[in-house]
C-alpha cells in the first residue's frame, strides 16, 4: 500500500510524523483527530491541480469546496469553524512550511500554496487546535517535498473542459549538504461560468542545507500573480434557470480581482545535545490585492460610503523561537516544548468609486484610506508524558495577545476621523490522554478552550457611520472530544485500519453578519452556538495495489440562543433569528469513498463518489443548497524507460452531470447566495521525469 492516500492507519503507509501538534510522533499515538495525506495524492488519479480542495473529501470534519471562481480562493471549514467566511480563509490556521499563511488577524488564504511541490498535508481537528492561537477552529498544514537524492526534472500539463490549460516544471534533487526544490507553473482557464476566466502564475522555492550534522538552515521562497473574474453568486431563480449564467451586475461592473504576493522565509534548526533542541522560524512577505464589485452607483453617492474599488497594500513579517527539550519526571520519559511566536501585518486599505461618469467598472475618486495594524504576541508551552508504557498524558496553554489599530487618513467634509485601536487577548489550554490496549488499539479524550478574534475584513464597517466596529467582541469556545484507533497487525496480509470520534464544542459571543447591503457587511456577537458530530473514517488494502478508502462526517451546529438584528427583507425579517437555526454554510452529513488500483506501472483505475448534505444559506434558514451525490472515475497508464518516468492520465467528474452548489455565500445581502458546481467535465494529463 505505497499508493497515495490520507494516512488513515499507519501500516497502510510509510512512517510520518506530524507537526501540527508539534509532538513530532505519529498520527496514530496523538490524542487528537489527524490526518496526513500523502503530496503524490494531490498529483495522482488525474486531478486537475487547479485547487486544494480536489484532495480534501476523504478527510471527515473538513468541508473545502470549490467555488467555481478563483477571485474569491477556497472555501474552507473545519468542524463548522470557517464557514461563514465569504471570501478567504477564516477560523481555521494555515501554514505552508511552518510559516503562517494565516495573518494575526485570523484571515488567510491557500492560493499560494504550489501542489506541484506538496511533500504531505496535515490537518489537525478538535481541542488541540487552540494551541495554535487565534482563530484555530482547525490547522491545515502544507510542507514541500525535500530536495534530495539524485536530480529529478519533471513536468506535467493539464488539459481539460472550460478550456482548463495548466503546466508545471519542478527540479529536485540533492548534491552533498544541500537539497533543493524549484517548482514554477502557470494555469489558464475560461471558467465553467460566464465572466469567471482567470489566470495563475506562480513559484515556490525550497532549499535545505545542512550546515552539520547538529544544525540544518532550510530556505523558503514562493510568488504568486492572479488576475480572475468574479461572476458572484446567483439568486435561487438564477440558479434554476441557468447555473452557467453570471448576474448582470457582474458584466456590468466588470467585477474582478487581482493578486500579487512574495514571500521569503527561514526555518533554522540546532541540536544542541541528544536532548535539547531549537528551532526558530522566521518569515516576511507582500500581498498587494485590488478587488472591482458591483455595487450600485447611487448608493456610493452617500458621503460615508467607501466606494466600489477595493485596494489592499499589505505587508506582514513574524517569528517563532522553540525550544524543545527531554528530561524525565517521576522517572518517565516527558518532553517538554515552549516557544514565543510574534506576527505582524500592516495595510494600507483604499477605496475608490468603481465608475467615472456613466463608465462602469473603472477606478473612480478616492473614497477610503487608512493605515491599519495588527499584530499577536503568543507565548506557548507543551508537554508530552508518558507515565507508564501504554498511557500517554498531553497537555498544553498558550496566551493570546491581538492588537488591532487604525489611522484614518481620509477625512472629507461629514467622514470624520475615524481612527482607533483595541485589544483582545485569551489564555487557551488544552489537554488529553491516550490509552494504548495493544499496539493495534489507542482510545483518547481531549479537552481545551480557544477564541476567534474578528478578522480586519469583519471590523471594517460600523451599522451606522464610519470607521472600524471596534464594538465587536472575540467568541470563545469550549471543545471536547473522545475517539478510538484501530490498525492492522505489522505484517497482517490484510492491511488498513479505522478512527472513530465524536466532539462537542460550545461557542459564547459568536461572530454573526448584522446587515449585509451596499456592499457592505457589519457584524456582531451573538448568544451560545452548539457544534456536535461524529466522524468515521477507514482504510482497507484488500489486495496488492488495491486501496480502499471512506470517510462519514455528521456534524450538528446550531444557534442555542436567538439574537436580534435589523429587519432586512433577505436576512432578517422578523428582527430575530430564532434559537434553534442551523448555522449556515454547514453540511450535516457528509460521506466521501474511493476505490482505487495503483501499481506502480501499466494501468491505473479508480472511481470515487461523495454524498454532502443540504446547506443552509442564512441565519434565517430560508433557503438551503440541496443535497447532492457526484460521481468521478479516472484511467491511467504509467510506465519507466531507462532514466524515464512516463504517466498519462484521464479523468471525469460529476459523471451524472448533476447541477449542484459547489458552495454558498452566506448571508448575501442580495439573495444571490449559490455558486454552482461544474457539469460535467474532464481532465487529460501527462506527467514525465527524468532521473540524471
Amino acid at each position: 500500500m505505497a499508493a497515495p492516500g490520507v494516512a488513515l492507519s499507519q501500516p497502510a503507509l510509510a512512517p510520518v510524523s506530524v507537526s501540527a501538534t508539534r509532538s513530532g510522533v505519529q498520527p496514530f499515538d496523538v490524542p487528537a483527530s489527524v490526518e496526513v495525506i500523502d503530496g503524490e495524492r494531490v498529483r495522482s488519479d488525474g486531478r486537475a491541480q487547479v485547487n486544494l480542495s480536489e484532495s480534501l473529501s476523504l478527510v471527515p470534519g473538513l468541508l473545502a469546496r470549490d467555488r467555481q471562481n478563483q477571485a474569491q480562493d477556497l472555501q474552507l471549514s473545519v468542524r463548522g469553524f470557517g464557514a461563514r467566511s465569504t471570501f478567504g480563509v477564516r477560523g481555521v490556521r494555515l501554514y505552508v512550511d511552518g510559516i503562517p499563511a494565516t495573518m494575526p488577524d485570523g484571515q488567510g488564504q491557500v492560493s499560494h500554496m504550489d501542489l506541484a511541490s506538496v511533500g504531505r498535508i496535515e490537518i489537525l481537528r478538535g481541542p488541540f487546535s487552540v494551541l495554535h492561537g487565534n482563530s484555530s477552529g482547525g490547522v491545515l498544514q502544507v510542507f514541500t517535498d525535500e530536495g534530495q537524492g539524485p536530480p529529478v526534472l519533471t513536468g506535467s500539463a493539464s488539459w481539460g473542459s472550460y478550456g482548463l490549460r495548466r503546466e508545471d516544471i519542478k527540479a529536485s534533487g540533492g548534491a552533498g549538504a544541500l537539497g533543493h526544490v524549484l517548482s514554477v507553473g502557470r494555469l489558464r482557464t475560461d471558467g465553467y461560468r460566464q465572466h469567471s476566466a482567470s489566470e495563475r502564475d506562480g513559484a515556490n522555492a525550497r532549499l535545505d542545507w545542512r550546515l552539520d550534522t547538529d544544525r540544518t538552515l532550510t530556505l523558503l521562497a514562493n510568488t504568486l500573480s492572479v488576475q480572475a473574474q468574479d461572476p458572484l453568486g446567483l439568486s435561487r431563480a438564477q440558479f434554476d434557470a441557468d447555473p452557467r449564467n453570471a448576474d448582470v451586475s457582474a458584466t456590468s461592473f466588470d467585477t474582478r480581482k487581482s493578486v500579487r504576493q512574495s514571500q521569503i522565509g527561514a526555518v533554522y534548526e540546532h541540536r544542541l545535545n541528544a536532548d535539547n533542541q531549537l528551532r526558530l522560524m522566521t518569515y516576511g512577505g507582500q500581498r498587494a490585492t485590488t478587488q472591482y464589485q458591483s455595487i450600485p452607483t447611487g448608493v456610493q453617492n452617500n458621503p460615508l460610503h467607501p466606494g466600489g474599488v477595493i485596494g489592499l497594500d499589505r505587508g506582514y513579517a513574524g517569528l517563532d523561537l522553540r525550544w524543545t527539550t527531554r528530561l524525565l519526571l517521576a522517572e518517565r520519559p516527558l518532553e517538554l516544548v515552549s516557544g514565543l511566536a510574534w506576527d505582524g501585518m500592516q495595510e494600507q486599505r483604499r477605496g475608490w468609486q468603481n465608475f467615472q461618469g456613466a463608465t462602469l467598472g473603472v477606478q473612480g475618486v478616492l473614497r477610503r484610506d487608512e493605515n491599519n495594524r495588527v499584530s499577536s504576541l503568543d507565548p506557548y508551552v507543551q508537554a508530552s508524558w508518558k507515565p507508564d508504557t501504554r498511557w500517554t498524558v498531553n497537555a498544553g496553554v498558550r496566551h493570546s495577545l491581538v492588537r488591532f489599530s487604525s489611522a484614518d487618513n481620509y477625512i472629507v467634509g461629514t467622514n470624520g476621523n475615524d481612527s482607533g485601536s483595541v485589544r483582545y487577548s485569551a489564555t487557551l489550554p488544552a489537554g488529553g490522554v491516550t490509552f494504548a490496549p495493544s499496539a493495534q488499539w489507542r482510545v483518547y479524550a481531549a479537552a481545551g478552550s480557544g477564541f476567534e478574534t474578528p478578522t480586519f475584513n469583519e471590523l471594517a464597517y460600523r451599522t451606522t457611520g464610519t470607521g472600524l466596529n471596534f464594538a465587536l467582541q472575540p467568541s470563545r469556545s469550549n471543545n471536547g472530544e473522545a475517539g478510538v484507533k484501530w490498525r492492522t497487525a505489522e505484517g497482517a496480509p490484510l492491511r488498513g485500519g479505522w478512527t472513530a470520534a465524536v466532539f462537542h464544542t460550545s461557542t459564547r459571543d459568536e461572530i454573526v453578519t448584522q446587515t449585509n447591503a451596499g456592499g457592505r457587511s457589519t457584524f456582531q456577537n451573538a448568544g451560545a452556538t452548539r457544534r456536535r458530530g461524529l466522524e468515521l473514517s477507514a482504510s482497507v488494502a484488500p489486495a496488492r495495489h488495491w486501496l480502499a478508502q471512506a470517510s462519514y462526517t455528521w456534524l450538528d451546529a446550531r444557534y442555542r440562543d436567538a439574537f436580534a438584528c435589523p429587519v432586512n427583507t433577505n436576512l432578517c425579517p422578523a428582527g430575530f433569528v430564532p434559537a434553534g437555526n442551523r448555522i449556515p454554510g454547514i453540511a450535516r452529513t457528509a460521506l466521501a469513498a474511493e476505490l482505487g488500483w495503483r501499481p506502480p506501472t501499466g494501468w491505473r483505475a479508480g472511481v470515487d463518489a461523495r454524498y454532502l448534505g443540504s446547506v443552509a444559506v442564512n441565519d434565517i434558514n430560508s433557503d438551503a443548497a440541496a443535497s447532492f451525490v457526484s460521481l468521478g472515475s479516472h484511467v491511467g497508464y504509467a510506465w519507466e524507460v531507462d532514466r524515464w518516468s512516463v504517466s498519462a492520465t484521464a479523468r471525469i467528474d460529476n459523471l451524472a452531470n448533476r447541477k449542484h452548489a459547489g458552495s454558498v455565500i452566506v448571508n448575501e445581502g442580495n439573495g444571490r447566495y449559490f455558486e454552482p458546481a461544474a457539469g460535467r467535465s474532464h481532465v487529460l494529463g501527462l506527467s514525465a521525469s527524468y532521473r540524471f
